[in-house]
């Protein structure tokens, strides 16, 4: 089994990767309640056109994604350079734009999957818990998250999902750089290229078969775990 070892270059892209899944995964977190939060309770004008632009990275094609990142978040991008020379934050080129990238891939996910779950939350037990005084936001915290726990544990994990199989918004917003914004599906995608990467392409193709379906099979422990410690309680 002396080819199922990896390189170091292979290890540093697997590396990378879970790190960049992770942080675009926890970017993530709080703007996806919210917005799933806005989009599942509110009643206001323009909600479809902010449902429509939540899921547009669903359905434009990723390297559209990564260009239009490019071009706002570049270095001669005008806030892109507003960043880099008043706070030192650089995103294209760097793991950070990666994450960025895959963070915006994976929103929609997120925000599907928490809309869903506060959707099928019983009102009543929250009217219930107003009527006895509880502040909005005390409720929120106390009864609605945890009710909602389960599609939340659902989205982050699809998020971090989709962060490790993102390629066309990534390569093209950080390019392909080792050690840097080199992730998994772009390691892959060099193996492919050159003479005899067949095996490299090969390992690190069955390593992301085994990460993703490792979280996603996490993921649904999770939630039936939470949901059965909701219904005990």
């Amino acid at each position: 089994m002396e080819w199922l070892r990896l390189s170091p270059e292979e290890w540093m892209a697997v590396h990378l990767s879970l790190k960049v899944s992770f942080w675009a995964m926890t970017a993530s977190l709080v703007p996806g309640i919210l917005i799933a939060l806005l989009l599942a309770r509110g009643r206001f004008w323009g909600r479809s056109l902010l449902n429509g632009i939540v899921h547009l990275p669903l359905v434009m094609p990723p390297v559209v994604t990564g260009y239009l990142l490019l071009l706002t978040f570049g270095r001669k991008a005008p806030l892109g350079a507003f960043l880099a020379d008043n706070f030192g934050i650089v995103f294209s080129f760097r793991w950070t734009g990666a994450a960025l990238a895959c963070a915006i891939m994976g929103f929609p996910l997120m925000v599907r999957a928490i809309r869903l779950s506060l959707e099928a939350i019983d009102r009543k037990l929250e009217a219930a818990a107003g009527t006895l005084g509880a502040h909005p936001v005390w409720v929120f915290l106390t009864i609605t998250l945890p009710l909602a726990l389960p599609g939340i544990i659902a989205g982050m994990i699809l998020s971090f999902a989709k962060a490790m199989g993102e390629f066309g918004a990534t390569i093209t917003f950080v390019s392909n750089i080792p050690g840097e914004t080199q992730t998994l599906p772009s390691a892959i995608y060099t193996f492919t290229q050159v003479p005899g990467g067949d095996a490299g392409a090969m390992r690190l193709t069955l390593i992301s078969i085994v990460i993703s379906l490792g979280a996603l099979m996490v993921s649904e422990i999770l939630a039936r775990r939470v949901s059965r410690r909701i219904e005990i309680e």
